[in-house]
């Protein structure tokens, strides 16, 4: 577990860079969102994908159950090499009437440092930290709500309301966790409850079924974590926002039958991942993933007992 932590030199493909800023507003308009972002409409809602960077990840992560020859592959297919891949980090930011809600805040300065650029991408076109209404988690690992602080102990995001499921919070604040959890989990717990016990005052804990805002609800999608959810957008081909419940495009839509190694319970995740493509596949879900290729949007399509993804 403690490869999570490798670090590489960026390269100008992995690194998303925003445009010029156009100055911030309290209700920002459409045109205001950079083009050089993918942003699209989705109901009653506006929808921006904004890069947070990338983080290297080991091969025994990405592909635990992958022979020699498929690990190779698939490594080259991501971009990577024998020692691990890079993957993005892609986050929504979503305009629903006044509300602009993050899913996810990236990593901050509690993580890889080729990531923690979500504030600064925000920044290019004229959103500043304190414009950020609500936050929403779909679940508490470094990479995903590591920015929930900075570097001094405040936090970032100092207007917002923020959302976390209830079986999330129970599972890290847990004040027995380190007697209950494997060692491996420790580290993990420390900045989950560093980032959720920032935020306690302003933090509503959801389950499964309750909304956010109006048309935006939350879906159980366990495994990664005990409490990982998905976020669901009505509208038309519902948007399904995934978080890690299917950690990558390439690996997964192709190998839906095999883990992830950062997931908590495997088979748990793993019976997830397959519910949630089989869905998508199903009701032709809109989806947006967060370690997907950039920006992580378009639908599964079910090709035998695997599935392609189709980019919009």
């Amino acid at each position: 577990m403690s490869n999570f932590g490798i670090n590489v030199r960026a390269t100008r493909r992995q690194v998303l860079v925003g445009s010029a800023a156009v100055g911030a507003a309290t209700a920002l308009p459409r045109d205001a969102f950079a083009a050089s972002f993918h942003n699209f409409a989705h109901g009653a809602f506006d929808i921006t994908v904004v890069s947070d960077g990338f983080i290297t990840l080991p091969p025994e992560i990405l592909l635990p159950d992958a022979e020699v020859d498929e690990r190779a592959d698939f490594l080259k297919r991501l971009g990577g090499g024998e020692k691990g891949a890079a993957v993005q980090a892609n986050i929504p930011l979503i305009r629903h009437g006044n509300d602009l809600i993050l899913v996810d805040n990236g990593s901050g300065t509690n993580f890889q440092p080729t990531a923690g650029k979500l504030a600064n991408n925000l920044r290019t076109f004229g959103v500043s930290p304190e414009q950020i209404t609500k936050v929403v988690f779909t679940h508490v690992h470094p990479d995903h709500s590591g920015a929930t602080t900075t570097i001094d102990g405040k936090v970032l995001y100092p207007n917002a309301q923020y959302y976390v499921s209830q079986t999330e919070w129970d599972f890290w604040t847990d004040k027995e966790f380190e007697a209950k959890r494997p060692s491996a989990l420790h580290g993990f717990a420390k900045g989950a409850q560093r980032d959720l016990l920032a935020v306690e005052d302003r933090l509503t804990r959801m389950k499964a079924g309750d909304e956010i805002v109006p048309g935006m609800s939350v879906v159980d999608t366990p495994g990664h974590t005990p409490g990982h959810i998905s976020i669901e957008l009505e509208g038309r081909d519902n948007l399904l926002i995934t978080g890690d419940a299917c950690t990558n495009d390439t690996i997964f839509f192709a190998r839906p039958d095999w883990h992830f190694g950062f997931d908590t319970d495997m088979e748990v995740a793993l019976a997830s991942r397959q519910k949630l493509l089989d869905r998508a596949a199903s009701e032709k879900l809109k989806l947006l993933g967060y370690h997907w290729t950039y920006p992580g949007v378009g639908f599964a399509e079910r090709r035998g007992g695997a599935y392609d993804f189709v980019s919009t």
